[in-house]
């Protein structure tokens, strides 16, 4: 976890976090977005007939072993969703059943903080090879006798700040969990949670669900140190050069490639910020952190996403502040009273909910950074999480 404070402090830059290595360095190129290298994993293609199937249908499948879950069955789905220009991409979750199987057991969507422009950073890799820092908190769930679902949530083209495509990717997975008869799922009662990045990608999936899935069993989600809006963090943090400045860096060029036209970040990079963008196109934290340190936007380009109107529009769309529809479904939240994330952002999102009907539990550690955090409010997560498996009334501290 104390990675993840240092890590954390980068949202100073533009408001994402992290999580593992590199692949290689790619060629210089023309300003224009740079995609990730492909998965050489065929899993993870698109099928012929994807544009013909629902979001949610599963695409096909495959069965893992792993002594880093002992007893769990796991299974790999790919599944159809949905881009942020409406065009159907594959996703894919990894289902883990503790010992005895579905059987319409309790299932909770697990986002962890993936952020990364390679895609051997997603969460279908990083389970197995012991890259994912949150494989504790996955065992927890599972000691619980609950199934757990872990979608890669940055979608297939790694597209790093672009919280609102995780949000729906979370939806359409446990949509295809659910419709994946052997897991025998079904019939379960479903809860969502993740801190940081995950926390963006769970808070998004639970304002999203009442209309873009709303047949899913949802009783809650739970979610910490959650930056609610990257926007303003750019504007409040991110002009003066920071050792972690690579990570807002590469969530400017994650957005780059979720809106390409928009969010035009590769056009007015200098000769460093090419240098730059071509040196992280396919990392992870580690050499984002690296390549990126002590730089500012001024270094790298001539101007920031905040001041184009376009760009600008971007991140407000992924600020999960400024998007009007609410939660159906109760809401736990949780945040360090001197977390690196501003905390009245999230508590002035908590209001606007409360006045809406929702149930909200803002809980505050006292003292905790935005590391601190994340191991206290997690326990007390999935202890509310029981109580709503259980039917028991959500608590609330709405005013």
């Amino acid at each position: 976890m104390r990675a993840l404070s240092t890590v954390l402090t980068a949202v100073l830059a533009t408001g994402i976090v992290a999580a593992a290595p590199a692949l290689t360095d790619p060629p210089p190129a023309a300003a224009a977005p740079i995609y990730p290298a492909p998965d050489p994993d065929g899993f993870y293609a698109p099928t012929p007939d994807l544009a013909g199937h629902a979001n949610g249908d599963v695409l096909r499948s495959r069965t893992f072993g792993s002594a880093m879950f002992p007893g769990a069955t796991i299974w790999q789905l790919a599944y159809r969703s949905t881009n942020s220009s409406g065009a159907p991409i594959v996703g894919v979750t990894t289902v883990l059943l503790p010992i005895g199987g579905g059987a319409n057991r309790p299932l909770v969507s697990y986002q962890p903080y993936i952020n990364s422009l390679g895609l051997q950073c997603a969460p279908s890799h990083t389970l197995f090879n012991g890259g994912l820092p949150e494989a504790p908190a996955i065992n927890a769930l599972l000691a619980r006798g609950w199934a757990v679902a872990v979608p890669d949530h940055l979608g297939p083209t790694s597209a790093y700040g672009a919280a609102r495509l995780g949000g729906q990717l979370v939806l359409d997975g446990i949509r295809a969990v659910k419709r994946f008869g052997p897991a025998d799922l079904g019939g379960s009662p479903v809860a969502m949670t993740g801190y940081s990045g995950g926390g963006m990608a769970t808070g998004w999936a639970a304002a999203l669900a009442p209309t873009y899935a709303p047949e899913l069993p949802l009783v809650g989600a739970a979610m910490g140190g959650v930056p609610v809006n990257i926007g303003q963090l750019a504007v409040d943090l991110g002009g003066s050069p920071n050792p972690l400045f690579g990570l807002g860096f590469a969530a400017a060029l994650g957005l780059e490639r979720e809106y390409p036209g928009q969010m035009d970040i590769s056009d007015r990079l200098t000769p460093r910020g090419i240098d730059l963008r071509n040196r992280i196109a396919n990392a992870c934290a580690d050499t984002i952190i690296s390549d990126g340190a002590n730089l500012s936007y001024p270094q790298v380009a001539t101007s920031t996403p905040r001041s184009d109107a376009a760009a600008n529009a971007v991140l407000n769309a992924n600020s999960l502040q400024l998007y009007p529809g609410v939660p159906r479904i109760p809401i736990y939240e949780w945040h360090g009273s001197a977390d690196q994330v501003p905390m009245a952002l999230a508590q002035n999102m908590a209001g606007r909910y409360c006045a809406a009907g929702v149930p909200v539990l803002f809980d505050v550690i006292p003292g905790a950074d935005h590391g601190a955090a994340t191991a206290p409010g997690a326990m007390r997560a999935f202890g509310w999480i029981g109580d709503r498996f259980a039917g028991m009334p959500a608590p609330s501290n709405c005013a």
